[in-house]
């Protein structure tokens, strides 16, 4: 039989549950550490920057995305107890997917879903194979994150290329380069740019006016780790 896992990790393990159109969807963190103290006005922030329906360049499903720790935080510090953390799922129509069964959407994973799990997959919304299932990851990747900072590791992500439009590029390091990600953590389109933000905004939009959609290339940067990470040899950088 084949069955289906959701979790990552070694050290910190993180496994996510629920589907698009169950009653929440949300993640657990093993392995965090004890004492470390989460802004959770910070992880607010980020989860507004993901939640979609804010512009006609994201999908248009409005959901609040307000995430909810049940357990594994105590006055804002961890406990080193798993983490639970939870998102209600709201803006749910069921019905508008029965159809699914019978004509399975190219684009997404209905069809391979249903023939993997033998049709007993969850099709409303894509079930657990929705995008809305990135919601809890931007959760449990906001708390690291926090930990990474203070650490003195930075990690920031733009949209380096989208529809024929380049944003301006990565500084090279040092604290130009440190600038320039916590400042992409900090707005709601990730492009160093405002005027080729803009620009890609209107790409993304005139192609979904048309029933089309664009590509992008993303660049990461991740500044300040230490030497030696990883183990040779499919646990170096370049093997994962």
């Amino acid at each position: 039989e084949i069955c289906m896992s959701s979790m990552i990790g070694n050290t910190v393990r993180a496994s996510i549950f629920g589907g698009s159109h169950t009653e929440a969807i949300g993640v657990v963190l093993d392995g965090l550490p004890h004492g470390e103290e989460i802004d959770l006005t910070a992880l607010e922030q980020q989860m507004a920057r993901r939640a979609p329906g804010r512009d006609k360049s994201s999908t248009p499903r409005k959901e609040s995305d307000t995430p909810r720790i049940l357990c594994g935080l105590l006055d804002g510090v961890t406990t080193g107890a798993p983490l639970c953390l939870i998102i209600e799922n709201t803006n749910t129509r069921s019905k508008d997917y029965s159809d699914l069964k019978i004509h399975p959407r190219p684009g997404h994973a209905d069809y391979t879903a249903y023939v993997r799990y033998g049709g007993h997959n969850d099709i409303r919304g894509g079930g657990h194979f929705s995008g809305r299932l990135t919601a809890p990851l931007v959760a449990a990747c906001a708390i690291l994150k926090q930990m990474l900072e203070k650490r003195g590791v930075v990690i920031g992500t733009h949209l380096a290329q989208c529809a024929g439009v380049e944003d301006e590029p990565l500084a090279f390091g040092g604290e130009a380069l440190a600038r320039q990600l916590r400042a992409l953590g900090a707005v709601a389109f990730p492009a160093l740019s405002s005027v080729k933000a803009k620009a890609m905004q209107a790409a993304i939009e005139a192609a979904a006016a048309g029933g089309d959609s664009v590509g992008g290339v993303l660049e990461t940067a991740v500044l300040g780790l230490p030497a030696g990470l990883g183990e040779p040899f499919f646990g170096s950088v370049e093997s994962t």
